[in-house]
């Protein structure tokens, strides 16, 4: 029997989706639990699976559409005597490369019916037309890249990733002899240019959000420049360790987010909300982390930070930002926050002034990390010139609720618990 497939709710006041995209053209087959289609809502965005093994034989929402909850967008059938796209064939496989364009890989070719498929073990591997095709021009052996796609599928991103590594390890290549220079060169440019674009259900949602916050709340920014040396120094000294032991990278957050934490403790008034006239003091602090995505930005949350340890800190920051990218998330770890962390200095740059995350009261906006002079005074009084690791802090804050001496006191405590770190880190 044919299986109807629902608009999912993701949340409990969540009553509507839009498809932004189907993950599989009409006719191809999926497995049970494979990505089909992706959907937008006011929370998160993610990629919906099939709850079935079968033959997408009917779509009854395209892409762009906004339907209610429990609403039916696409029929799972067997395959026999399925619908299919004009002038597709019906495919005997669930590897089979669906006819026609792509939806998640628009640059796609066309299939080549007798075209060999690398097998690991007793079972194919699976992998789109796109990848194959990568794969042949770049002299990959697809048996060699690890897929991280629904039951082991590799993706374009997998293949994209084995070739990066693949010329690492090659080294420096051999010096050569540098090409002529002809004024035929052109310069990359954005394919965008020139084109109108509808803007999507999450850019829709930040723009209405920002626009609401900065009418809501005051804004006030407090400028703070950290040494970070000490910090600099751990994380060079205990990486190895670390990832070994726990399995994850050790970035500078987990230590910015403990000393956030412990500045928060210390003068909840940074952690609270103002609302129907009264100011709530939060029980737990719920640290969002602002995640940049290529459609948009994403506040997925550590709940009850307090409670963690560092390492539980660095994993589950860790965790959500790559679900986050990844469209994983659950509604509810995108929402709820109480203090938000935003890494402006990731793209290079020295601050920014944030908007705040409503209903909080406060936002804190990290800086590029630099090494540059600073004059250090020692307990006699003595002044000398070094080499440090600085980076600026950008603390904006509801000035209905913050004020500029809260600001600062809670910005001495975070920048003590940075320069005089004394924590183990697990």
């Amino acid at each position: 029997m044919p299986t109807d497939v629902v608009m999912p709710q993701m949340g409990e006041s969540i009553f509507e989706g839009t498809i932004t995209k189907w993950l599989k053209q009409l006719g191809a087959s999926v497995e049970k639990d494979e990505p089909l289609f992706e959907i937008s809502t006011d929370k998160v965005d993610a990629e919906i699976p099939s709850p079935v093994t079968g033959v997408l034989i009917e779509i009854r929402a395209q892409e762009g559409t906004t339907v209610q909850i429990n609403t039916v967008v696409a029929v799972i059938g067997d395959g026999a005597g399925q619908a299919t796209a004009p002038g597709a064939a019906p495919h005997a496989a669930s590897d089979a490369a669906p006819q026609g364009p792509v939806a998640s890989e628009p640059e796609a070719e066309a299939p080549a019916a007798a075209e060999p498929v690398e097998t690991e073990g007793a079972g194919p591997i699976r992998s789109s037309p796109l990848v194959r095709r990568i794969a042949r021009e770049e002299g990959v052996n697809l048996a060699q890249v690890r897929g991280t796609g629904s039951a082991g599928r590799i993706t374009k991103d997998d293949v994209l990733f084995h070739l990066s590594q693949r010329s690492q390890s090659k080294g420096p290549a051999a010096p050569q002899a540098p090409a002529p220079q002809t004024q035929s060169a052109t310069p990359q440019v954005s394919p965008l240019i020139g084109t109108v674009q509808p803007l999507s259900k999450m850019r829709a949602i930040i723009a209405q959000r920002m626009k609401e916050s900065v009418e809501t709340a005051p804004h006030a920014h407090m400028v703070y420049k950290i040494d970070m040396t000490r910090i600099a120094r751990l994380r060079e000294r205990e990486r190895a360790a670390f990832e070994q032991r726990h399995g994850v990278k050790l970035t500078y957050m987990p230590f910015i987010a403990v000393a956030a934490i412990q500045a928060l403790r210390k003068f909840p008034i940074v952690n609270s909300s103002l609302s129907d006239g009264q100011i709530h003091y939060h029980a737990n602090i719920h640290l969002g982390i602002a995640v940049a995505l290529e459609w948009g930005l994403i506040v997925p949350v550590v709940r009850e930070a307090e409670k963690r340890s560092f390492d539980d800190l660095a994993k589950t920051i860790n965790d959500l930002a790559a679900r986050a990218r990844t469209k994983k998330l659950n509604p509810d770890e995108a929402s709820g926050s109480t203090f938000t962390l935003t890494n402006a200095g990731v793209f290079g740059g020295e601050y920014g002034t944030p908007i705040i995350n409503q209903p909080e009261s406060a936002i804190l906006a990290i800086g590029g990390l630099r090494k540059e002079p600073a004059v250090l005074t020692d307990d006699e009084g003595n002044d000398s010139i070094a080499i440090r690791s600085m980076q600026y802090y950008c603390l904006g804050f509801d000035h209905r609720t913050v004020d500029g001496a809260d600001a600062g006191r809670f910005m001495v405590e975070f920048q003590n618990a940075l320069e005089k770190w004394n924590q183990p880190i697990g």
